[in-house]
């Protein structure tokens, strides 16, 4: 009976570590949960999602700048890059000349994204910092775009807010929603495709909203921000970030990173190429 008792409790031990860490990925535990599981497989990422090339420039890249009003050389905000997914796709487009700035919480991420897109120099730059405030002036991107990301954040809405405010007016906003048993299995963090759509078109005020078949997991979606502003272009890093400690787009590229002129704010840059706010944001906090 003792034995029946203890192998019971392991099996339940074992279902919830199954579910908490590997279902749902540790949204349940926090995003310091989160973050440190996607460190711990990031070397592997890839694999596990073996992405293809010519699937990524069919039903990613292509669709995504047949949208777009200024195709050939957007400013492109990707938020939760991860391995840098989505700027590998983009770039790798022939006569594509936009730039991107890619950003994601996941450090050992970021450095394996950071491999990949080194081809393309400095049209790809790479920020560790979080989604929830970024570090941008309002309508700032052509494109912005969030993939396979909002139900492991824990605050998706306020990351929503933050997504069409950086977005200029008329500018294009690609998502994810995830669907199936998956999407069932994290109440609190997922939506159904109807209150996704009502979300974006009521609460965030955009329009042209679509919600597409993808992949199995999940479904795409495009919308625009109204209004019509003149398109952004493939700006520089220094014409549109803030500074990680005082807001202010006053970053100058500097030998060991970027210095901001209005605080001497130094955000560092890693040997591999990815800007550290977040380390900037601490050593300032002290």
């Amino acid at each position: 009976m003792t034995w029946l008792i203890f192998l019971a409790l392991a099996a339940a031990i074992g279902g919830a570590l199954w579910y908490l860490l590997i279902k749902t990925e540790g949204i349940y535990l926090g995003r310091g949960a989160v973050i440190w599981l996607y460190d711990l497989y990031a070397g592997r990422y890839d694999a596990i999602k073996q992405y293809d090339a010519a699937d990524e420039d069919v039903y990613l890249a292509q669709p995504i700048l047949e949208r777009l009003d200024c195709a050939r050389a957007p400013l492109v905000l990707d938020v939760a890059t991860g391995t840098g997914r989505l700027p590998l796709a983009l770039l790798e487009q022939p006569g594509f000349q936009g730039r991107i700035i890619a950003l994601d919480l996941s450090r050992k991420m970021l450095a394996r994204a950071a491999e990949k897109l080194a081809p393309f120099g400095d049209r790809a730059a790479l920020l560790h910092h979080p989604a929830e405030t970024l570090p941008f002036p309002d309508g700032a991107f052509d494109l912005v775009t969030c993939l396979e990301t909002l139900e492991f954040l824990m605050g998706a809405r306020a990351v929503l807010g933050e997504l069409v405010r950086v977005l200029r007016p008329g500018g294009l906003l690609v998502l994810t929603n995830r669907q199936g048993l998956d999407a069932r299995l994290m109440p609190g963090h997922t939506f159904t495709h109807e209150v996704f759509e009502r979300l974006l078109r009521d609460d965030l005020g955009l329009d042209r909203v679509e919600v597409l078949p993808w992949q199995l997991d999940y479904r795409i979606v495009y919308a625009r921000k109204p209004g019509d502003a003149v398109p952004v272009g493939a700006r520089p890093l220094e014409e549109v970030w803030r500074c990680p400690a005082c807001a202010a787009v006053d970053l100058v590229p500097v030998r060991d990173g970027w210095r901001c002129l209005a605080c001497e704010t130094l955000v560092p840059r890693g040997a591999d190429g990815v800007i550290e706010a977040v380390r900037a944001r601490r050593e300032r906090a002290r």
